[in-house]
């Protein structure tokens, strides 16, 4: 029953974060994707110790604008301190994750928690947990990594 609640709540979340965001899925056909079907490609982010995030589209392209994606983030990953030039909404679907301002004490956010990223806030991403987080990121622009100098 629990694991149903967590579900339907993350879906409620994803369709208020698309529309929030200003991404609102193409004018398609309905889309059912099993989870084992999602491809998940390489983003180049890495904290150099326990590996790299893996990104999976749900609609948009995030290389270029609005976009809904799935972010795999390793267990125990602590990015640098990084910004994004647009604002970011997400749902953690596994995982425990922490995001906040550098040095901030962390805000645990377990499965069905929601966080928004405002666009040129200087932040830290973490997955807290041992095992991987799964996160759902919808933003009205591109996605993009900007290291703090």
């Amino acid at each position: 029953m629990k694991r149903a609640c967590l579900s339907l709540a993350a879906a409620s979340a994803l369709a208020l974060l698309a529309s929030a965001a200003g991404a609102e899925p193409p004018n398609q056909s309905s889309v059912s994707m099993p989870t084992t079907q999602l491809k998940y490609r390489s983003t180049g982010v890495t904290d150099n110790v326990h590996g790299e995030v893996k990104a999976a589209a749900a609609y948009g392209d995030s290389s270029h604008g609005p976009h809904g994606t799935f972010l795999k983030m390793p267990g125990g990953f602590v990015s640098p301190v990084h910004t994004h030039s647009s604002d970011e909404w997400g749902v953690i679907i596994a995982g425990v994750f922490a995001n906040g301002k550098p040095g901030s004490q962390d805000i645990l956010l377990p499965a069905g928690s929601y966080f928004l990223q405002k666009a040129a806030e200087p932040h830290v991403s973490k997955c807290v947990s041992e095992n991987e987080c799964i996160i759902f990121l919808s933003q009205g622009g591109k996605y993009d990594f900007i290291t703090a100098k």
